[in-house]
């Protein structure tokens, strides 16, 4: 490994590339050189050689001394930040802010603030300093400057966000954490549906009092060829995924013709029979017959009424819509995998591109078509869980990234880096590091682009639901960038503007009404949590990590307030099975562990000796209890005992599941995001049985919540 040099470092410093950090043994490392070079071609920065990145330093320097106005100002309610105008040296500028809503512009006073002028590309420069006023109304507004007499405006974005949201007024509740597609009913087509969900939702809120259905991301994937089973390496974060639409439930279902309904009713048979298997989920079948149903239902002519509300739809989601329905379509004629496209294919402004879609317009038209009965289904269950009388209702989950050759990798290409994937690396869940294949954000790219692309993500998210869990929430203000997939150790952190990200995302869960859940785990700097709690976003605590710096388990009464609690996450087995150490066992099949199974079995046991001594001095656990049923709800009663506003239980612990939903650090050698819900005989356990599981309704009636 080559040090970086004093210059390499500067450079990386400036474009917010880590040089160093601490790993999570509390190890200082250092970051090879090739790795920062690697990071920083990836952000369009060549320092190959050491006069390159002299001179992408100094390109770097200038840059905001070319540009009149910044590219994006991002605010808080109530500041008054100073900005930024560039212009020939001796000129005059005129500043104001068109509003988001079209009122009436504001102009901007310059302040007294003398800036020393620049030469710039033959041409002395000089900066003019401005400050925004305090009262600007929330929003995205538009920063514009004229210099002279000059008939040309320079146009900046202008971002004006909450201070924070309130989350000090919710009410404390508990809900259900669970994987969808996993719960799955008699009439369901073989995978949970909306339909299941909105079922549990109301029947969970009626009979059992819960205020929320914390649910895996119901991102799209690829509908052509193999359906990628990670929810978290979805084609496509902003649109869903319609093998989660209940087919009887389309409007148009009632419109068929007879034989199209009888070949309907074939099709959902033949589906509904997978529901009894309880090995391992089969999406491609299911999506097979889901998606003959829905071609024979796309041919049924709607209703005025469905066809004004289907327009709205394709309105309000505009090129976005288009551009997805557009990689669904070209996908069905070669494939998922848009990296192997004909070459022409490959860039969604190429005029090939738009060839294809004035040529095959049903088949673009389809998928656009499916997208909105997914909206439509989405609304729906949160309704439906509202009026049931849950406080939330409906919490989605939002993944970090999206598939490498998914629909928004191609399409936008232009904000995110090429030949990089994010990861993470050596933690206590997988000692080797993480690649999870995915291209990240350019920050230098969001910011230039007003932050489009994240704006209308998280407004999409956020619009059937109550709440929006935000995995990896770190993210937002750092990232591991892997350099090499073979050796997702061989990588480095890159810094983001958490002040726009979460401000954004402030701005739109306040339009919306939503509780934003910050998935803060793994190697956090202490500051991030001070700053999530300060924007009002919850943070997320599982109670196998909750420990006193003595390293003892954590007292209720000394967790966060603010804060999603649960037992467990979907990247650990569920409660019996985690009591039973299956998590090491499995991981040493696997090969994944980095130190001896008998030493991490020994670790392990002692972890939950401990836990079970913090349940029996709390009185919640007999020295006598060892029956496994017992022990899982004296730890949910343990997390009811904390302050924390929402309580999450997952249903597999409800039902005695004992196998894990996912693996980290695998793909196939482990059927991760497969296992159906089953009970602690392996059967199936689905909806309809859920009422009448003595099981579940004692774990429930033990928490006081």
């Amino acid at each position: 490994m080559t040090a970086p040099t004093p210059a390499l470092v500067e450079l990386a410093v400036a474009h917010g590339v880590a040089t160093e950090y601490w790993n999570w043994q509390g190890e200082h490392v250092i970051v090879a050189s090739e790795v920062v070079s690697t990071v920083l071609a990836a952000l369009g920065v060549d320092a190959s050689t050491p006069e390159k990145a002299a001179a992408a330093l100094d390109d770097h320097q200038q840059a905001r001394w070319r540009r009149t106005l910044p590219a994006t100002v991002v605010m808080r309610a109530g500041w008054t930040p100073w900005f930024a105008v560039h212009l020939p040296h001796g000129s005059t500028a005129e500043v104001w802010v068109d509003l988001e809503d079209g009122g009436q512009r504001r102009d901007i006073p310059q302040q007294e603030h003398w800036v020393e002028p620049e030469w710039i590309d033959g041409v002395q420069i000089g900066e003019a300093t401005y400050q925004l006023p305090g009262d600007l109304p929330l929003g995205y507004h538009r920063l514009c400057a004229r210099i002279g007499s000059s008939p040309e405006i320079s146009c900046g974005t202008l971002i004006v966000t909450p201070s924070k949201l309130e989350p000090e007024k919710l009410n404390r509740t508990w809900g259900w954490v669970l994987q969808l597609y996993s719960v799955r009913s008699r009439r369901s087509w073989g995978i949970g549906d909306l339909h299941d969900l909105a079922d549990l939702a109301a029947w969970s809120a009626n009979d059992l009092g819960a205020g929320f259905v914390l649910i895996n991301p119901l991102h799209a994937a690829e509908l052509a060829g193999r359906m990628e089973p990670s929810p978290y390496l979805p084609a496509s974060r902003r649109f869903g995924n319609p093998i989660y639409l209940r087919i009887e439930d389309i409007d148009e279902y009632g419109d068929l013709a007879p034989a199209e309904r009888d070949r309907v009713r074939t099709l959902s048979l033949q589906a509904r029979a997978l529901s009894e298997d309880a090995n391992a989920l089969d999406r491609d079948t299911v999506w097979a017959a889901k998606r003959e149903a829905l071609q024979l239902l796309f041919g049924v002519r709607p209703s005025i009424g469905r066809i004004a509300e289907y327009g709205a739809y394709c309105d309000r989601e505009g090129q976005g819509l288009v551009d997805f329905a557009t990689w669904a379509a070209i996908s069905d004629v070669h494939g998922p995998e848009w990296s192997k496209w004909p070459e022409e294919l490959r860039t969604p402004t190429s005029p090939a591109v738009t060839a294809f879609r004035n040529e095959n317009p049903d088949a673009v038209e389809f998928h656009c078509w499916l997208q909105w009965q997914v909206d439509d289904q989405l609304a729906r269950t949160q309704a439906r869980a509202k009026t049931a009388g849950m406080s939330l209702g409906i919490v989605h989950d939002l993944a970090v990234g999206v598939h490498p050759d998914g629909a928004d990798a191609w399409a936008l290409q232009h904000v995110l880096a090429q030949g990089i994937h994010v990861g993470a690396p050596p933690d206590a869940f997988n000692q080797q590091g993480q690649d999870w294949s995915q291209p990240p954000w350019r920050p230098d790219a969001l910011a230039e682009t007003g932050y489009a692309a994240w704006r209308d993500l998280v407004r999409a998210v956020m619009r059937h639901g109550g709440g929006l869990r935000i995995d990896h929430i770190l993210g937002m203000f750092r990232l591991w960038w892997v350099t090499s997939p073979e050796r997702p150790t061989e990588g480095t952190y890159v810094r983001y503007d958490h002040e726009a990200l979460i401000g954004i995302l402030v701005l739109e869960a306040t339009r919306a009404g939503v509780t934003v859940v910050g998935e803060d785990l793994g190697t956090v700097e202490p500051w991030v949590r001070d700053y999530l709690s300060e924007r009002g976003v919850l943070g997320t605590s599982v109670l196998w990590f909750e420990r006193g710096v003595d390293g003892k388990p954590l007292a209720p009464e000394l967790w966060r307030e603010l804060c999603l609690a649960t037992v467990t996450t979907h990247d650990l087995p569920p409660t019996a099975g985690y009591l039973a150490g299956d998590h090491v066992e499995l991981r040493n099949r696997l090969g994944l562990l980095t130190r001896p199974v008998a030493e991490e079995l020994a670790v392990d046991e002692a972890d939950r000796d401990a836990w079970l001594t913090a349940l029996r001095e709390r009185h919640l656990l007999r020295y006598t209890d060892g029956d496994v049923e017992r022990i899982v709800e004296a730890l949910h009663q343990y997390v009811a005992h904390t302050p924390s506003k929402l309580v999450g239980v997952a249903l597999a612990d409800a039902v005695g599941e004992r196998r894990t939903q996912n693996q980290p650090g695998t793909t196939d050698e482990y059927p991760n995001w497969r296992v159906p819900l089953g009970g602690p005989d392996g059967e199936p356990v689905l909806v309809e049985d859920l009422p009448n599981n003595l099981r579940l309704r004692r774990l429930i009636g033990a928490l006081t919540i």
